[in-house]
């Protein structure tokens, strides 16, 4: 069995993974010419049922968990007058969503891969069935064929066009992604506001959040246009000319909020956020499947998209070594992968609701505090089953 992932994604890279760790061959082509080409995003939450259950598949939860954030899990929601409507300390033992920066999780499942697992400047063109299998066509005027071709080439991917003529559409919502580097020692004041967890600053279909640390990421989301950053006529390229054009939209937040992003770093880059219909599915076609976004590309306001991205890779991996055939296997995952992303991409879309609203956040504020009661019900009622099983 010949096996080629499009895409060194979390989903394409814990799947090869998985694969290699029960002897079977797989090659990823990324189109990327290194690791280190691309911004990979900021802080994800690793959930327990999904993410962390991929990465105890790939033998890599240890070595996660030393890299994870202190105090991650930690939760603060303000609006726009900075008024804290929650303030949620990470509790002993956590939430089971410990946080790690993307960028470190990548090196670690990059890492773990045989050499030249990872074939890098590979950008697909092309991807048609042949025979038996899949042809890939690359930019440089090279092929590959592979009797399963994976598709882990993200929202615009290419591989999922063998399947599927239903592309992603705009959310209304377009994302501009900041950071304030080494924070404890250049930016005290804005790791003050942040806190070292999740930053949800919200009022008026407008939204400043991420996640804190030493590392500062953050989002300035607002409700525009989709041509936004384009019709602007701002030089996106020029800091101090992103910045301003920021500024104009939070005109009213309060000086702490809004100087997160006068302070921050010159890297700033905008992100119309798009995704898949929920419950969006197709017919099986043999020797060819997706996982992570190129399946279900969702809002990232539920935290599920990087937790889906890996449980699917590992998910699909199970499959092939379970089935040994192609066909079964893929009719095997894409059962379970379509039940589960179509119920995250509810969540997401309702998160999206949720935060994006006019008004305050009184909304969300309600939602963590239930978050907080169901949890510290679950603790003693999580109690009292194990003292049941020792009776």
């Amino acid at each position: 069995m010949s096996i080629a992932i499009v895409g060194a994604g979390l989903s394409g890279l814990v799947c090869a993974r998985i694969l290699q760790l029960n002897d079977i061959p797989v090659s990823i082509y990324e189109m990327d010419e290194s690791e280190e080409v691309r911004q990979q995003g900021g802080s994800l939450d690793i959930h327990t049922g999904t993410g962390r259950e991929a990465l105890r598949q790939a033998g890599l939860h240890e070595e996660f968990r030393r890299n994870t954030h202190a105090g991650g899990e930690a939760i603060r929601v303000l609006d726009k007058n900075a008024h804290v409507y929650v303030d949620r300390q990470e509790p002993a033992g956590g939430h089971g969503r410990p946080e790690i920066d993307r960028k470190v999780l990548r090196r670690l499942l990059v890492e773990s891969l045989e050499p030249g697992t990872i074939v890098w400047g590979s950008k697909v063109t092309a991807v048609r069935s042949e025979g038996a299998g899949t042809l890939l066509g690359f930019a440089d005027g090279a092929a590959a064929q592979a009797d399963l071709i994976i598709g882990a080439d993200g929202a615009w991917s290419k591989v999922r066009a063998l399947l599927t003529a239903v592309r992603p559409a705009y959310t209304g919502i377009t994302l501009v992604e900041i950071r304030l580097s080494d924070a404890a020692t250049r930016h005290p004041r804005a790791l003050e506001v942040t806190g070292s967890g999740s930053l949800f600053a919200l009022s008026d279909n407008k939204y400043i959040g991420g996640h804190g640390g030493d590392q500062i990421a953050l989002g300035c989301g607002m409700r525009v246009p989709e041509d936004w950053v384009t019709a602007s006529g701002i030089d996106w390229t020029d800091p101090p000319a992103a910045r301003a054009a920021l500024l104009r939209e939070f005109p009213d937040w309060d000086t702490s909020l809004t100087d997160l992003i006068r302070e921050c770093d010159d890297t700033i880059w905008s992100r119309p956020i798009y995704a898949l219909p929920v419950g969006h599915t197709w017919e099986h076609v043999p020797g060819v499947t997706l996982v992570g976004d190129a399946a279900h590309v969702m809002p990232p306001f539920a935290g599920e998209g990087a937790n889906l991205a890996l449980i699917d890779g590992a998910d699909l991996a199970r499959a092939i070594v379970e089935h040994g055939e192609v066909n079964a296997a893929i009719m095997a995952y894409e059962k379970k992968m379509f039940r589960r992303g179509k119920k995250a991409a509810a969540a997401s879309a309702k998160g999206l609701t949720m935060m994006f609203t006019g008004g305050p956040p009184r909304k969300l504020a309600a939602f963590f505090n239930g978050m907080a009661l169901l949890s510290s019900v679950a603790r003693p009622i999580e109690n009292l089953r194990h003292r049941d099983r020792r009776v």
